[in-house]
């Protein structure tokens, strides 16, 4: 079999129309018949969704802080196994991240050193000209163990801006695989944790169209594909596990409201034999009485809290089936275990009251970066005195502690102390931050 080709689509910076160059083109080439697969840089945990939209598979995450190098091999070749095509959208700037260590800052540029893969520039051209050239010639010439297949020009506002800025990179010796008018495709809609999720988004299809009859008739997808690398995927020992099930039988909460799992973490829990049962509290559903353990995942509780403080059912069954089984919350699920919950309004909202803290998002205070977490006591994502690396991205904040013991103790991506995170009582955990892959055992 042919080993499936890679790219990673990058730009200079956050906001250059990376996410509609790579749905577009994930579209595109699914058009084409070619079995297409998209991938995420770093912790974001939208995108994927957009991926899975465009292409009818599921995205994943590659995140070279949180995941080991043997993880992340297992992860790229599991994902590549089916497919012809890969394409891996970056998070900000090729080269953000952090220091954290040889190749694990969390930059997609640590991905493309790692396994070989070219990337594609996206280049906001907007207010210049000329200059997008020095970008894109910096950019190739940043780091000698990174190749640049070559640029695509978005934002370009006339024939005359377009010759400026193409010629340009084409004297420096590098390639323009096409232009992106400006406003040709429409903006996607955001709120406070960025984009709004695929499945929130009306007429997604459509508009995922949109963005592939763009990029058909704006760029060479011929030239791109050819400029995507073989997969060359070193060989590690054994297929490694980011986390290991935490139980047989997970009841999932999954809406409007819960919407956030890692896509790898239900990969790789199928694939040991657990199950994953979705259940709506939106809906009024409850746990099943059959699973072994709850799990309230993020999402935006906050913009749902009259409903969810409303829903009876939902709240008396997980209570009944915390009583004799492990319930988790993360982020939004971690508001939801608590006492209250008070809205943008400044309403309290009754919540679960399984853990004794308040949370609001009336007060709001922006906590975003990777965490690395030692654990307190056994809970869903390993056991007492192991290391778990993830990430957290909320504006509501805690108002009121509470008196539960404390989950873990926290670092940040460059090891500062962030106290101690979370709650545990009975068979009750929670924590702000999203679990992404334990660290290997020493």
């Amino acid at each position: 079999m042919t080993a499936p080709r890679a790219i990673i689509v990058g730009a200079p910076r956050s906001g250059s129309g990376k996410t509609s160059v790579t749905s577009g083109l994930l579209r595109a080439f699914a058009r084409r018949g070619i079995r297409v697969r998209g991938a995420k840089s770093g912790p974001d945990y939208i995108d994927p969704g957009f991926h899975a939209a465009a292409t009818g598979a599921p995205g994943v995450n590659l995140d070279s802080w949180a995941m080991p190098p043997d993880l992340l091999s297992t992860m790229l070749a599991e994902h590549a196994a089916e497919a012809e095509l890969v394409i891996i959208e970056s998070a900000m700037g090729l080269f953000d991240g952090i220091e954290g260590g040889p190749g694990r800052s969390g930059a997609a540029a640590d991905l493309a050193r790692r396994f070989g893969i070219p990337v594609l520039l996206v280049l906001d051209c907007s207010g210049q000209s000329r200059s997008a050239a020095a970008v894109a010639h910096g950019f190739a010439t940043f780091d000698n163990d990174i190749a640049l297949a070559g640029v695509v020009l978005n934002r370009i506002a006339s024939d005359r801006h377009e010759t400026q800025v193409a010629d340009a990179i084409r004297k420096a010796g590098m390639q323009v695989f096409g232009t992106v008018r400006r406003d040709a495709v429409a903006a996607m809609p955001e709120r406070h944790l960025g984009l709004v999720q695929a499945r929130e988004h009306a007429a997604l299809d459509d508009f995922i169209d949109q963005m592939a009859d763009t990029m058909e008739t704006s760029l060479d997808l011929d030239a791109i594909f050819e400029a995507a690398s073989p997969l060359a995927i070193p060989n590690e020992n054994g297929a490694a596990v980011a986390l290991p099930p935490p139980a047989q039988r997970i009841a999932m909460a999954q809406d409007d409201a819960f919407s956030f799992i890692y896509p790898h973490l239900l990969r790789q829990w199928r694939s040991a034999g657990a199950e994953i049962v979705f259940f709506s509290p939106l809906g009024g559903e409850v746990p099943p009485a059959d699973c072994d353990l709850c799990w309230l995942p993020g999402g935006y509780p906050e913009l749902h809290a009259g409903k969810l403080a409303a829903a009876t059912a939902f709240k008396e069954g997980v209570r009944r089936f915390a009583e004799q089984k492990p319930v988790h919350g993360e982020c939004g699920g971690f508001m939801t275990l608590g006492t209250m919950l008070e809205d943008a309004e400044g309403v309290h909202h009754e919540m679960l009251g399984l853990l004794s803290h308040a949370t609001s998002y009336a007060k709001r205070k922006m906590n975003l970066g990777y965490r690395r977490a030692t654990l307190a006591a056994d809970s869903p994502v390993g056991r007492a005195g192991s290391v778990v690396r993830g990430h957290e991205f909320h504006y509501a904040r805690v108002i009121d502690p509470g008196h539960d013991e404390a989950l873990a103790s926290l670092e940040d991506g460059v090891g500062n102390n962030r106290g101690v995170s979370g709650g545990r009582h009975g068979h009750v955990t929670g924590t702000f931050f999203h679990a992404i892959a334990r660290e290997p055992l020493a």
